[in-house]
């Protein structure tokens, strides 16, 4: 069985219905929960509204580093984390490669994630792009030990997802590794130990080969579990046992939303 680490269920461009139609293809392809990962905190209520009704999807809370026009405040931040669907804070993090201009608003953003992680014991969700050093540094000085996270769609290079897991982070792979151009990506992920490997669809973006062009869906982690796999040398069986059994042990409160 596999586990869908990272989606959007709110951004997917169709109805309730059509969602519930997308979730049971899932499924039927072996995919047992996914985790709905919000972007802003002022469309919480209205992702949690979109997803609610099915048992096995879990919700985070947070704000994108690209969404800080949708910032918060650390209290507002904390108080919508401190609810019990909350199995996750973010996704939050760095990215300077779309958004330089916006760097020291993330920087605050970033650091009252990982404080708010902290305090209510719930894993971080780390977007990461061209912020390399400042993403491990930032963590370094601000995690508290007990925190743990996990570095989503991960394309940075060895060395970071190295000093990641050395953390106590997870890395996350989604359907880029199958895009021809990653072959740096793919060189990557055959040096992360699988028990700090996670797979993911980051839907509705970055649909895997072969579906590249459509809309990305939850039941396409098929896809990208074949595709690591593949590269290391397992099967897909044991690939989904593993990265299934990281996802509950990371974020240990989902196991209960699917229970």
């Amino acid at each position: 069985m596999f586990v869908d680490s990272h989606c959007h269920l709110d951004r997917l461009k169709q109805g309730p219905e059509a969602l519930a139609e997308t979730l049971n293809f899932a499924r039927t392809r072996g995919v047992e929960h996914f985790l709905c990962v919000c972007v802003s905190v002022n469309d919480y209520e209205t992702m949690l509204d979109t997803v609610k009704a099915f048992d096995d999807v879990s919700v985070s809370c947070g704000v994108h580093p690209l969404h800080q026009d949708d910032a918060c405040s650390y209290e507002v931040l904390l108080e919508k984390a401190q609810r019990d669907e909350v199995v996750a804070i973010g996704e939050t993090g760095l990215d300077y490669f779309y958004s330089p201009e916006s760097k020291s608003v993330q920087l605050t953003s970033f650091v009252d994630h990982i404080k708010v992680a902290n305090e209510t014991n719930k894993p971080l969700i780390i977007h990461t792009r061209d912020a390399r050093e400042d993403t491990i540094n930032l963590l370094r000085e601000h995690k508290a030990p007990h925190t743990k996270g996990v570095l989503h769609c991960f394309t940075e290079s060895l060395e970071m997802a190295q000093a990641a897991i050395e953390l106590g982070f997870y890395i996350s792979i989604s359907g880029i590794v199958t895009f021809n151009s990653a072959d740096e990506l793919r060189d990557v992920v055959k040096a992360i130990p699988l028990d700090r490997l996670l797979i993911e669809t980051d839907s509705p973006w970055l649909a895997p080969v072969p579906h590249r062009g459509k809309q990305n869906q939850p039941g396409y982690v098929v896809e990208v579990a074949e595709f690591i796999a593949d590269l290391k040398g397992i099967t897909v069986k044991e690939l989904a046992t593993i990265t299934t059994q990281n996802f509950y042990e990371l974020f240990s409160l989902a196991r209960k939303q699917s229970a």
